[in-house]
Formats: C-alpha cells, structure tokens, sequence
C-alpha cells in the first residue's frame, strides 16, 4: 500500500508538471518538464528525507548534548528490532517530534527544543516510541516523499502567479484561452499540494500510535504526551514549512482554521479514546 502510494505521489507531480509545461511551452514545453519530472522524482525517492531534514531547520546533534534522548531512542530501538537513528534537533518552541527518511537504515528522528522542556521522561519515552512506530511501520518514505512534492507544487503555484501578473506562458499560436487555464492551475496547485498531504492515510497515525505504546508497554505515556501536545500546539507557533505538517506527531498548525479545515492528522481527542481503550482491552501490550 506505501509503495502504491509513493508511485501515485510521483505520478502526480509529473503530471502537474508536464501540464506546467503545456503553459510555457506548448508541446515542447511538456516533454521537457516530463523529463524534469522524471529526474525531480527519483532525486526526491533517494533524497526525500535530507530535503524534509531541511525544511524544517533540524540539525544533527551527538549523544553528548541530548543524552536523554539516546538513552531512550536507543533502548525503543532495540526492543523493536531496528537499526539506531539518527537524531536531530528542530528549532521551534513548540513541542512536537517527526520522524523521516527513505526506509529504517537511513530512518531519521527529530525532536523540537520545545518538547525537551514541556514533557516528562516518561512522555518523551511514549513520542519517541510513536516515531519508531512510523519507521516499524514502513512509512516514513511516503511522509518524507509528501513532505518533498507538496513543497515542490507550493512553488509552482508560486512560479504560477508570477508569470501571470506578466502576461502569463506561451505564444499566441498554442495558448488561445490558456488565460484560464493558467488561473486555474494556479489555485489547483497549491490545492493539489494540500491533498499530496491528506493523500497519507490518517489510519497511519493510529497504527503508529498502537506500534508505540506496545514497544513502551503501556498507552498512558503517549496518551498523555499528546493532551499536552494538542494544548501546546494551540499556543506556540510553529514556523516550519506547512509542506511538513503531516510529518510531525501532532499538526504544528492546530491553531489556525483553515489548516483545521485540512488537516492532514486525525482528531487528537480521538487518538487518546484508542490508547486509553488498549489498557483497559488489553491490546496485547508486553
């Protein structure tokens, strides 16, 4: 299903791109993006996850200045039978963690300098565990690629209106009624990169959630980790690119109506009824 996902993901931005290019150039124009959007999409497959690492401003860090985090990324990793991470750093007050990369051994875990002050140990324990959940789980490839086209179709509806308040693409022989056509790519693109993001499954955060509470042994952790998150989220601004908002453990844009509108993370209130529900079922937890 992640793999059917990906292709679908690269098959839309080639073909957002090669209607970009029926604007500027005609016939022409659409072989030539075609070609770009071939190349874009496998440099986004192998490097999907460096791209993500820099939307966000993370930085690698070393053991020696988030001991903590090792500890227990370490420890979480063990028990789930995956090769350790690398661990970074992203610069935003808001409490939040996202995990990235192209499949386990090159998998990727950051945590905000927010969360390392608003959550306890054992809370910290229960996100991490989350972001392990997403590599377990094989998804972060489709998270890091979402992160990678949805920033890549902002742009173009960027490039989009430019070219418009200057009299917009093409010649006069291959654009005759092109005018709309252009105004309605420019309002389908930045659409289209909001639905690259919904396009991950919301089902994926559940699992992941379900995937970490069992690596830590209880749901509690994680069910309190995200009543403070969801509270923090509302109040402290989170200025990384929206591209990235589906990577994050909890939607670094609650506060704002349209990102509500399309929010590309399930209800928070719904995640915590399911982790309080697996203790009292059982769940299977060890």
């Amino acid at each position: 299903m992640n793999s059917a996902k990906t292709w679908f993901l690269m098959g839309l931005l080639t073909v957002i791109l090669v209607l970009i290019g029926r604007l500027v150039g005609g016939s022409a124009g659409m072989l030539v993006f075609l070609v770009i959007g071939v190349v874009m999409n496998f440099f986004s497959y192998w490097s999907s996850g460096k791209i993500a690492i820099l939307m966000t401003r993370s930085r690698p860090v070393s053991e020696a200045e988030l001991p903590e985090v090792y500890a227990i990324v370490r420890r979480l990793s063990h028990r789930a039978g995956l090769p350790m991470p690398a661990i970074y750093l992203t610069p935003t007050q808001q409490p939040n963690a996202f995990a990235t990369g192209r499949d386990a051994a090159h998998a990727k875990v950051a945590v905000t300098e927010g969360i390392l002050h608003a959550l306890s140990t054992r809370e910290l324990e229960g996100v991490l565990a989350h972001e392990l959940g997403h590599v377990r789980n094989h998804d972060i490839l489709i998270s890091s690629m979402a992160a990678t086209l949805a920033g890549v179709i902002t742009s173009i509806a960027n490039m989009l209106q430019w070219a418009l308040m200057f009299g917009g693409f093409g010649g006069r022989d291959e654009r005759d009624g092109n005018a709309f056509v252009e105004i309605v790519m420019m309002i389908f693109a930045p659409i289209a990169a909001m639905m690259v993001q919904m396009a991950i499954s919301r089902s994926r955060e559940f699992k992941a959630d379900a995937t970490g509470a069992k690596l830590v042994g209880d749901p509690n952790p994680l069910a309190d980790a995200l009543e403070r998150l969801e509270y923090y989220s509302e109040r402290i601004p989170n200025p990384v690119n929206p591209a990235t908002s589906h990577m994050f453990i909890v939607n670094p844009f609650r506060g704002e109506s349209l990102a509500r509108l399309f929010s590309t993370h399930p209800s928070t209130e719904e995640r915590i009824k399911r982790l309080r529900a697996m203790r009292i079922l059982g769940a299977g937890l060890s």
